[in-house]
């Protein structure tokens, strides 16, 4: 068991030795992803000393047991202790999402209930933003389109871990399962009846792309510039400062007015349209994969309603997972913790019972 930990731990040891060499850290880029992959295998190999520790523990004990009957117990906690890491080492060994080292682009967009919808949204991005400030991650707004009551007809934000986070502690590691749509389920503040109303936002994810990830030619982009406009249409800006970016060989387009230079706003709607072109291209290559390797937690169709949040009820539920609690304030005030948890832990469960079958052939 655990053959290919042998490879790693070597892979790890040379890694180490990059790393001390100052040269590596002139490129920044290069500095960044021999880190992420550095932080990745130092936990495996951390578990696996552990387990081959625990398993000399464990027979150290038993050798003792049989002339002093107290070590027996010892050993048997021992012995619990090294089925635990040993499931441990498992997980850490799962084939992982190529992109769950990078940071994570969201767009928020309103959708059914108009302008009920565009609040919700507005809600959302506070829960993440909440979220992302309880796990010490930074938020930057790249671009935003208001609604007349001050929700959001769509907005979008980058999500940036400060350092080298642990595998799987990355923000597009955790906050990839909140890509779908939305419910909400509440009284309106323009509704004078008093009566609940159900509408939707609808939430996209996407990792950060570095310029490495993704080249861009610039005969295959269109630049249109046009005047910024705020709620209700009115214009904020005299200038042609906001930018739409049409990739033509893809036809995904981009826009971006937040800023009031049309040079930021160009570099923003680069950031966006790189890390669509990489979800995009990792989208493809989830629909090329096997079924057995693909999650079955996350899925390609971004359309799928994921969860509804009960304000009557105070209630959310997770449609993938069954996850259900009667805490919405708390939620919608960043604490997202357990609910990205049970979407994570199905995830990791579906890729566990996928390797069964190819272990159990090899």
């Amino acid at each position: 068991m655990f053959e290919a930990v042998d490879g790693l731990v070597t892979e790890h040891r040379e890694l180490e030795t990059r790393l001390a060499d100052p040269a590596i850290h002139a490129d920044q880029g290069l500095a960044k992803r021999l880190n992420q992959r550095y932080a990745e295998l130092s936990a495996i190999v951390r578990t696996y000393d552990e387990w081959q520790q625990l398993g000399d523990d464990v027979e150290a004990a038993r050798e003792l047991a049989h002339e002093d009957e107290s070590f027996a117990e010892e050993a048997e906690q021992l012995a619990e202790r090294r089925v635990a890491t040993e499931e441990r080492l498992r997980h850490l060994l799962v084939p992982r999402d190529p992109a769950d080292s990078k940071d994570a682009i969201l767009e928020i967009k309103s959708g059914e209930g108009g302008e009920e919808s565009a609040l919700f949204a507005g809600d959302l991005l506070r829960m993440y933003s909440r979220y992302a400030e309880r796990r010490g991650w930074k938020t930057e707004q790249l671009d935003a389109t208001e609604s007349d009551l001050g929700g959001f007809k769509s907005v979008t934000v980058a999500v940036k871990a400060k350092g080298a986070p642990e595998p799987g502690e990355a923000p597009y590691a955790l906050l990839k399962f909140e890509g779908g749509v939305h419910r909400v389920q509440r009284v309106p503040v323009t509704e004078s009846q008093g009566r609940v109303h159900t509408s939707a936002a609808g939430v996209l994810v996407m990792p950060e792309a570095e310029q490495v990830d993704v080249t861009i030619e610039e005969k295959d982009i269109r630049i249109d510039v046009f005047r910024s406009s705020g709620p209700g249409g009115q214009s904020v800006n005299t200038t042609d400062s906001a930018v739409r970016i049409t990739h033509l060989p893809t036809g995904i387009v981009v826009s971006c007015q937040n800023e009031k230079s049309q040079l930021q706003n160009r570099e923003q709607a680069m950031r966006i349209l790189r890390s669509r072109l990489l979800q995009a291209a990792q989208d493809a290559a989830d629909a090329e994969a096997s079924d057995a390797r693909r999650s079955q937690v996350r899925t390609v169709d971004r359309s799928e309603r994921i969860r509804t949040y009960n304000f009557p009820e105070n209630r959310i539920s997770d449609h993938r997972t069954g996850y259900k609690a009667y805490n919405l304030d708390a939620v919608l005030d960043g604490d997202l913790e357990p609910v990205v948890t049970s979407a994570v832990e199905a995830d990791l469960a579906a890729r566990l019972d996928a390797l069964e079958p190819e272990q159990s052939t090899s």
